[in-house]
């Protein structure tokens, strides 16, 4: 069994306010996507990496990956028009590359916090259930609304999971969701969880953590540094 981690790079991240995709950033004289890479470079149960660019970042990301001795980055693709897109030209491309059974995790590049123990226990959910996302229980009070603006029904969160990335998937699974969205034109599918879950196919959570941040605006840059300086354990007792 093969297990191949896609890397989602292909934004521009425009809230951040800079030149360049947030994901080539430099934190601390490292870019951020080589801190989310090398997690996965540094896994014994990951075999390939594969990476979803930006359009005209191909160049600068091949001289990371060269600069950083990334050995387990074996393809880059072309990042889509959306989110969704682009982790379908990532399982598109796959496609003469798997077995049904070998796994695919999706992780978002601008997600550089990522202890072993996430990636251990998530892949560990995924040879037993077929599918696994990192997750937490919501400890806050829930209401729902139409509008966002207002909302007077609570939401019992017990019933209520986070999801984050990583996620991961048995690849026939992927493959069958996304070729039916695909003939569907259904391109709004924000993470692979909603594409999974929408053609009928139940998710399964493994271990997240709340340190799990997504790098958006330059405060989250601010965080991530302070977070930098604690252990993988101590990251996920946070």
């Amino acid at each position: 069994m093969k297990t191949v981690a896609v890397i989602l790079a292909g934004g521009i991240g425009s809230r951040m306010g800079e030149k360049k995709p947030k994901q080539f950033l430099t934190v601390k004289g490292k870019p951020i996507i080589v801190y989310t890479l090398e997690n996965f470079e540094n896994s014994n149960r990951i075999d390939e990496i594969l990476i979803v660019c930006v359009k005209g970042w191909f160049k600068h990301l091949n001289k990371l990956v060269e600069k950083y001795n990334l050995k387990k980055v074996k393809h880059i693709v072309e990042g889509g028009n959306t989110g969704h897109d682009s982790t379908r030209n990532a399982i598109f491309y796959l496609e003469d590359k798997l077995n049904d059974d070998d796994v695919v995790i999706i992780h978002d590049a601008a997600r550089p916090l990522l202890p072993s123990l996430i990636i251990n226990d998530m892949l560990d959910k995924t040879e037993e259930f077929g599918n696994a996302s990192a997750s937490l229980p919501c400890y806050e009070t829930m209401l729902y609304t139409d509008d966002g603006i207002k909302g007077n029904k609570e939401l019992d969160r017990k019933k209520v999971m986070r999801v984050q990335t990583p996620q991961a998937y048995k690849y026939n699974l992927l493959k069958d969701s996304y070729h039916k969205a695909e003939k569907e034109n259904r391109h709004d599918f924000v993470y692979a969880d909603l594409t999974v879950s929408y053609y009928g196919y139940d998710i399964y959570f493994s271990k997240g953590f709340s340190n799990n941040i997504k790098i958006t605006t330059k405060e989250d840059i601010a965080l991530f540094k302070s977070l930098l300086k604690f252990s993988e354990e101590e990251l996920c007792s946070k």
